[in-house]
């Protein structure tokens, strides 16, 4: 099967972020076993793109859709609510929304993770609109479930 350079690209991109977010020092937190907290997703680029409605709908999924990838890639994690909760890792998912709805453009997510010790350990990819647009319904989940796999 005769790859793109796109394609090489693309999985070079997924394969340099994983190594960063596996090299980091979690300071002897288990990430199979600890405890998250969704922050508000930051998002950033032409947010015109949606409606305002919309991007309430978006800013919602991107935050239920990074817990529910966490705890696909950890199923023995905890998601919690209250960002005070002691010892848990706090999580800003962002994304970064391309300049038009054009089938060759790109956009990037994200997922920061503040560690209790105040490490923060960050995984990100660019991935393309006409890749996520396949998705549909599943665009938000199969993002983060890409991002999940990069941390250790």
């Amino acid at each position: 099967m005769k790859k793109t350079l796109s394609a090489v690209a693309l999985a070079t991109l997924s394969i340099l972020p994983a190594a960063h977010a596996q090299g980091a020092n979690w300071g002897g937190i288990n990430p199979a076993t600890a405890t998250y907290v969704i922050l508000s997703p930051q998002i950033s680029g032409n947010r015109s793109l949606v409606s305002a409605g919309d991007y309430q709908t978006v800013v919602k999924a991107l935050a239920t859709d990074s817990a529910g990838a966490i705890k696909r890639r950890y199923p023995k994690a905890t998601i919690a609510t209250d960002p005070a909760t002691p010892g848990a890792i706090r999580v800003t998912p962002s994304l970064t929304a391309p300049g038009a709805l054009l089938p060759w453009a790109k956009f990037s997510a994200g997922l920061s993770l503040k560690l209790p010790s105040g490490q923060v350990v960050n995984v990100q990819q660019n991935f393309g609109v006409l890749e996520v647009y396949n998705h549909r319904a599943n665009a938000a989940n199969y993002i983060f479930d890409q991002l999940a796999k990069q941390l250790p």
